[in-house]
């Protein structure tokens, strides 16, 4: 079955599924950035599951890139949520060049913290653990640019990573932007350190008390040590 057919099947279901109320609510939680069809995460779930698994078994290394931008070009989020779900699982047919390149592309529009934070955990840090030698460059583009999501991106990516964290990289990216006034950074500088404390608590402390953080990385890095 061709992916098109299958991406207008799921637009039926979504359809059927969709609920007014429900619609507005999610879109206001986020800030009326995207529509909604109305549908929560757990019914999604379940509506997805048998069109990933079509779509899955119907990819190829040359045209995952298209099937997600053809989702992620859709207005409503949810389209969104099942892009970012079919690229996961998809990881075994990533390429090099091209897989970071929509990466970005998908960090950069359309952007939220919602998208952002799963791309940057899910997707970006699995990319590094398989291509190593592209993360030096890739991460101190992201971490010196313009874009507060690339920025954010490049201090999370190392989420699930716990032990194996590098720490080096993790200061660098710390430092370059613990003045920064943004509300999605300083929680994002917070964030890194407390699933890095974890693995290292020892670390983090030491770290919150070396270094001059905003007060709010500094409640996050610490909230559960």
């Amino acid at each position: 079955m061709a992916y098109k057919e299958i991406l207008d099947q799921l637009t039926v279901k979504f359809e059927e599924n969709a609920n007014t109320e429900l619609a507005k609510k999610m879109a206001q939680y986020m800030r009326n950035l995207f529509p909604f069809y109305g549908i929560q995460k757990q019914n999604r779930a379940v509506i997805a599951k048998p069109f990933l698994k079509e779509l899955v078994k119907n990819s190829s290394h040359d045209v995952i890139a298209e099937i997600a931008l053809t989702l992620w070009n859709k207005p409503q989020r949810e389209y969104h949520y099942f892009c970012m779900e079919y690229v996961e699982k998809v990881q075994k047919l990533w390429q090099e060049h091209i897989t970071i390149q929509l990466f970005e592309n998908l960090i950069v529009t359309k952007s939220w913290w919602d998208s952002v934070d799963f791309i940057a955990s899910h997707l970006v840090g699995k990319y590094f653990q398989k291509w190593d030698s592209k993360l030096p460059a890739i991460v101190d583009n992201w971490n010196t640019s313009d874009n507060m999501w690339l920025n954010r991106t490049a201090i999370i990516y190392q989420l699930s990573y716990k032990e194996k964290t590098d720490t080096d990289i993790l200061t660098h990216v710390i430092n370059t932007h613990s003045k920064s006034k943004v509300f999605f950074i300083q929680k994002a500088i917070g964030w890194a350190l407390r699933q890095y404390g974890y693995a290292n608590p020892e670390f983090v402390r030491a770290f919150v008390q070396n270094h001059a953080l905003a007060p709010l990385s500094k409640r996050e890095a610490l909230k559960n040590l």
